[in-house]
């Protein structure tokens, strides 16, 4: 490190003056300096005179006619000041000895300097302390000039003046010693001193005087300290303090705070009133933007004068705006139960450029007292809130109804302002209108000649229903030769049918305004035998795309729609069983549901042993509508009874909260666990994961239940790893509010587009083989430990590659044989897909004859189309080995790999399994998928231009 920081030392060393500590200087010695000398007839002290004629102290020796001089001089005890390193100026004069007549041979012209470290002062009157051995020499001086003779005409005799240095000292105090060894010559002073760095203030930090270290090459850290008014940028703050006492290299510094402007180079000066800084850094203080002010100083943002705001998004240095005001002239065109309305956008804006336009809705009774929000099932065209052109369509609306339509102009800042938000009204009432569709019909009976169907009334009825029109006609008929039924009621009896036909029914309502359309095209099949018949999806033609509705045989559970009901609260009577709200005890909330908080808890019913449950609870202050819809959750799962199905206890719902109660699932949610737990299962016990989802999904197709969302986070997981399906509430109709990110809004409502077959995005056709399509996604799901399918891809990418007939490749270790099954399920006619019986089989298999799992499917190293690179990183896109580690989602390994010395992606790619055990992997899973990218990174780095350079 100090050769490197010495390399720096041309690059920037800060101008300081280097400052020096004198601890002994006989020039102001104005007594006796009493040093010892031996022998007594060597050095003498005297008085004598510089080269400024002022008054010293010497020592001098002149002994040059004796032979074998040896002339100690030794000081007194100097106190080091805890300087690690000590520097001697000495001032002398050396005769010349061929100046000297007769002088002998043994004439010498210099002297040596020794020094002797020590805790206490040592007397040396008397003792034998004249020897060299106790003393560390430091150099042998020798005069750069001497002099022949003194002229005492006023012409003086040369002095030289020598510096030297020694250390490192570690004890209290040292002595000087002087040896002459036939010299004549006079020390005319001797100055102590040690040298250190001055304080200084640089990068607005200030660091105090430092000593020097104990070599003239050591470098010394200090500290520094933020002045005021500052704070740390870069940390540490420190400069080094070099053997000459000047600051060198600095590192870390300081930048004045918010609020603060540099001034002068190293002080922080409060921006004065008017003005802001937003950010600590080295600009200047800006005056305040327009329509905000500071009134102290210091002001790190300029406060909005009253009546403007800033956006939650805008900037500190940004102007402070207002709220738009209303909209203007407003018109309305009414055509049957739905409007258009255009309007003139606002004549202020508030300054902003962001303004957008929200719809408030309300029906309300003929004489105005009394308005109410409009039902959710109102469609607004584009939307209802955020609207960026000023026309809306509205549609879905009640037929001779009044409505009262708002139409709010906010930017911004209206959230900021304590006003509603400027609007315009408008009332409109609809017209005369037939009734909305019915939305499906549920089977309740078949008989070898007939069968009985019911249907709930539509959501719409614009009107009183006065009766119902059915539709029917064999399947292998054409629609030409269709029977007409009418039914008073929303239930029918269809009889007169030939056994163990298919019959395609539609249904249709008729108010005084006339039919509506006619339901979608249902099938339903009479009995052979008193047999029941599975009808076969390839049996149902293509352009009709009927989804079969059978009867089962006898003693099997059909399932039957509770919104097939007229009062929705009868299903959940029927199918769900109501629980004393004193057996359910609540210990802590888990999640958050549609409805309001999932919590864990306990329920101990009479007669039975205490177990943990499940608590999804309905949020204060719903309506009879969120009632209805998170109860119906209820109402479904109470027709389930499967282990590989989640279990419904039953439900609160005499008292509040409503709760629906079901077992409680350990480990949450499969995609959540899996990513958890990544590397951690061995293919079996995952192939076992998927035979217990798929046999869940067997019973619900046997019993007619299409679940539409199934993947991984519907999936919960307990103790003993047992996979059970979940999520039975709104999975029939995904609502638009949705606000999961998996879900996109499609044909009125939201689908999980990665999870979802092609026929179910484009025409909403969802049945048992549209559920076989998202079972293969889960499998891709758990063989890649909780990946998001499909990557970073967005929903419209999905669907476009789907349409291009591009799959998921296999994750990384995933058997062929698994991936293969996959990619079945992936067939893009549902006709071919494999039934989830034939699913349950083909694992069960698997899971008997493991070999069959050794075959690995491969990934290509340079895959065919480029969807399907997302698989395998790219290591050219990675800066550090940190940011690869994340991409591959084993960031927690980031130390264990820096600190052995892997910093670079050059060094990973020669990794071997023996270098992962040493450095800390040790679990089988992480090892096998680390050195699987490690292979594919030495792949690619084959194929780049630059290698491995």
């Amino acid at each position: 490190m100090t050769v490197d920081l010495f390399a720096l030392l041309c690059v920037l060393v800060i101008t300081s003056s280097a400052m020096e500590e004198t601890v002994m200087d006989t020039r102001v010695a104005t007594a006796e300096l009493g040093w010892t000398a031996y022998p007594n007839s060597g050095w003498e002290e005297v008085s004598g005179y510089d080269e400024n004629l002022n008054t010293i102290r010497t020592y001098q020796v002149c002994n040059v006619f004796e032979p074998s001089q040896n002339n100690w001089l030794l000081t007194t005890f100097i106190d080091r000041r805890g300087a690690q390193r000590i520097y001697v100026e000495i001032r002398f004069t050396v005769r010349d000895c061929s100046s000297i007549p007769n002088v002998p041979g043994s004439c010498k012209e210099t002297f040596n300097l020794y020094y002797y470290e020590t805790d206490a002062v040592i007397a040396t009157k008397g003792t034998a302390f004249w020897m060299e051995a106790p003393y560390l020499k430091v150099d042998t001086i020798a005069a750069d000039e001497s002099f022949s003779q003194v002229d005492f005409g006023g012409r003086l005799m040369k002095v030289n003046t020598e510096v030297r240095s020694f250390g490192p000292l570690s004890k209290n105090g040292f002595y000087l010693a002087f040896q002459d060894y036939g010299a004549c010559m006079s020390l005319l002073s001797v100055r102590v001193f040690y040298k250190k760095c001055p304080s200084v203030v640089q990068n607005f930090a200030i660091f105090p005087e430092t000593m020097t270290g104990a070599e003239s090459t050591s470098l010394v850290i200090a500290r520094g300290i933020c002045i005021p008014n500052s704070e740390e940028v870069d940390v540490p703050i420190k400069l080094y303090c070099n053997g000459d006492g000047e600051w060198m290299v600095p590192i870390g510094s300081c930048t004045c705070k918010a609020g603060f402007e540099p001034d002068n180079g190293n002080v922080c000066r409060a921006c004065p009133p008017g003005t802001f800084k937003s950010t600590q850094g080295p600009g200047l203080c800006l005056q305040c933007p327009p329509n905000s002010r500071s009134t102290a100083e210091a002001a790190t943002v300029c406060v909005c004068r009253n009546g403007y705001y800033r956006g939650d998004a805008d900037q500190p240095d940004a102007p402070c705006t207002s709220v738009p005001s209303s909209p203007r002239n407003v018109i309305s065109i009414v055509n049957e139960t739905s409007v258009i309305l255009e309007w003139h956008s606002p004549r202020e804006t508030g300054g902003r450029d962001d303004v957008v336009y929200n719809i408030v809705c309300k029906k309300c009774r003929a004489d105005q007292h009394s308005c109410s929000h409009c039902d959710d099932n109102v469609d607004f065209v584009p939307r209802q809130l955020g609207l960026t052109e000023t026309r809306v369509f509205i549609s879905n609306l009640w037929a001779h109804t009044l409505y009262s339509f708002e139409i709010q102009a906010v930017n911004g800042v209206s959230n900021k302002s304590p006003y509603p938000a400027q609007h315009v009204s408008i009332d409109i009432t609809t017209n005369q209108a037939a009734p909305s569709i019915v939305p499906i019909m549920h089977q309740i009976s078949s008989t070898m000649n007939s069968f009985t169907l019911s249907w709930p009334q539509p959501e719409q009825p614009n009107g009183i229903i006065l009766d119902y029109e059915l539709r029917y006609y064999e399947k292998d008929h054409a629609e030409i030769n269709s029977t007409i039924l009418r039914s008073q009621t929303n239930t029918a009896r269809v009889e007169g049918l030939r056994p163990g036909t298919v019959y395609v029914v539609q249904v249709r309502a008729r108010t005084v305004a006339g039919f509506g359309k006619y339901s979608s095209k249902m099938c339903f099949q009479t009995l052979t035998d008193e047999l029941s018949l599975r009808a076969d999806m390839s049996n149902c033609p293509s352009p009709l795309g009927c989804p079969t509705h059978f009867s089962g045989s006898p003693g099997m559970k059909i399932y039957i729609d509770p919104f097939t009901y007229e009062d929705p609260n009868e299903a959940v009577r029927e199918f769900a069983k109501e629980i004393d709200v004193s057996t359910v005890k609540i210990e802590e909330v888990i999640g958050a549901g549609e409805f309001g908080e999932v919590y864990k808890g306990r329920l101990k019913l009479p007669g039975k042993r205490e177990i943990y449950v499940a608590i999804k609870t309905l949020k204060a202050g719903y309506v009879e509508k969120q009632r209805r819809d998170f109860l119906s959750e209820a109402s479904i799962m109470g027709q389930f009874d499967h282990p590989n199905i989640i279990r419904l206890e039953g439900v609160v719902t005499k008292s509040r909260p409503v709760m629906i109660v079901t077992e409680f699932m350990e480990n949450g949610a499969l995609d959540s666990f899996l990513r958890q737990n990544d590397g951690q299962f061995t293919v079996i016990q995952l192939v076992g994961m998927m035979r217990g989802i798929s046999a869940g999904m067997k019973y619900l197709s046997e019993i007619n239940y299409v679940h539409r969302d199934l993947a991984a986070r519907n999936i919960l997981v307990n103790s003993n790893l047992v996979c059970k399906v979940s999520d039975f509430g709104l999975s029939r109709y995904l609502q638009d509010d949705t606000s999961d990110p998996s879900y996109t809004s499609s044909l009125g409502g939201k689908i999980p587009v990665r999870w979802t077959a092609p026929e179910a995005i484009a025409y909403r056709k969802f049945t048992s083989a549209s559920d076989v399509w998202s079972y293969g996604i889960v499998m891709w799901e758990v063989m890649s430990f909780g990946e998001r399918p499909y990557w970073d891809m967005s929903n419209q990418d999905v669907i476009n590659a789907i349409e291009q007939d591009y799959r998921l490749p296999p994750p990384m270790d995933c058997p062929s044989a698994l991936h293969q099954l996959m990619l079945d399920c992936w067939q893009k006619d549902r006709n071919v897909r494999p039934r989830f019986t034939d699913i349950v089989s083909t694992l069960d298999k698997m899971i008997r004859n493991p070999t069959s799992l050794k075959a690995v499917a491969n990934i290509p190293a340079v895959p065919s189309q480029p969807l399907l690179d997302r698989s395998i990183p790219d290591f050219n896109t990675f800066s550090s080995v940190e940011d690869w580690l994340t991409a591959i989602k084993m960031s927690q390994y980031r130390d264990n790999f820096l600190n052995s010395g892997f910093t670079s992606l050059q060094l990973v790619a020669q990794m071997t399994s023996e270098d992962l055990l040493r450095i800390g992997v040790t679990l089988a899973g992480h090892q096998k998928k680390i050195l699987s990218n490690i292979q594919s990174m030495r792949v690619q780095m084959s194929q780049s231009p630059i290698s491995m350079a």
